[in-house]
Order: C-alpha cells, then sequence, then structure tokens
C-alpha cells in the first residue's frame, strides 16, 4: 500500500428516482423486490501525485413480478488523494486507489443511501459492505483472460 492523504472527500453527484410512487404505497401487496448493486471506480490524476477518484454505485430496486422500477439511486461519491512522492511503484498507487481509497470512502456512501431510501418512505436500506480487494482481483482477472 502507498503512502496517501485523503484531502478531501465530496459527493459529486446524486440522482434518486421513484417513478412509481404513490402506487406502490396504496397498493397492499406489491410482492417481493430485487435489488441490482453496481459498483465502479474511476481514478483520475493529475500533477503533484493528486488523484481523483470516483466511487460510482447504482442501486435499482424492482419489484420480481412484473419488473416495475421501486427506487432507482445513482451516486458519485469522489475522494481527492494524494500520494506520497516517494512511491515509485506503480501497482502499489493502483491497489491504493482502487482499493484502499474506496474502502475508505464507501462508509459515507452506504451512510447516504441508508438516509435516502429511508428519507424518501421506503425501509431504510443498507448496502453490504464491499471488499474492494476481491473486486480488484476479479477484475485483473478478467482483463487477463
Amino acid at each position: 500500500m502507498a503512502k496517501f492523504n485523503i484531502i478531501s472527500q465530496f459527493l459529486k453527484d446524486i440522482s434518486f428516482e421513484s417513478p412509481n410512487v404513490p402506487d406502490l404505497f396504496f397498493k397492499q401487496d406489491n410482492g417481493q423486490a430485487e435489488l441490482e448493486i453496481n459498483i465502479d471506480m474511476q481514478v483520475k490524476g493529475s500533477e503533484k501525485n493528486l488523484y481523483m477518484v470516483d466511487l460510482i454505485t447504482k442501486i435499482h430496486s424492482k419489484l420480481k413480478s412484473d419488473a416495475k422500477s421501486i427506487f432507482l439511486i445513482e451516486a458519485t461519491y469522489t475522494g481527492l488523494v494524494q500520494i506520497d512522492e516517494s512511491e515509485k511503484d506503480e501497482e502499489a498507487k493502483k491497489r491504493t486507489l482502487l482499493i484502499d481509497v474506496p474502502t475508505l470512502l464507501f462508509p459515507s456512501v452506504r451512510a447516504l443511501v441508508t438516509r435516502l431510501t429511508a428519507e424518501s418512505g421506503f425501509p431504510p436500506f443498507a448496502m453490504q459492505m464491499v471488499d474492494f480487494a476481491d473486486m480488484y482481483e476479479k477484475r485483473n482477472q478478467q482483463k487477463a483472460k
């Protein structure tokens, strides 16, 4: 792991849609819901070892019976990161930016999603923790194929 410092973190973009409200609230039995959760990262570098790490989260909840959308959340949460100038190992930098930084940013995204769903009248949705190291390894294996 490269030495790094998160200079700031912030919500860059968010979208919440619930196109079938209030119908969903008036219906007695909506059936079972299913969730699609997609998480991605984008890293943009600049001078002086500064990097922007975007943690992009998309959560789509819909009814199993008719695929009617319950809610859709799209959020980009960003960290401005400075990696120690003495770090020359590119693989260590890459692992830090795609594993360590998202691991530190994720709790804020998780809290945001929980609050957003609760404030929207739905049961609060608490996302499971994400193993970013596992995601990183799986992506590297896919690229190797």
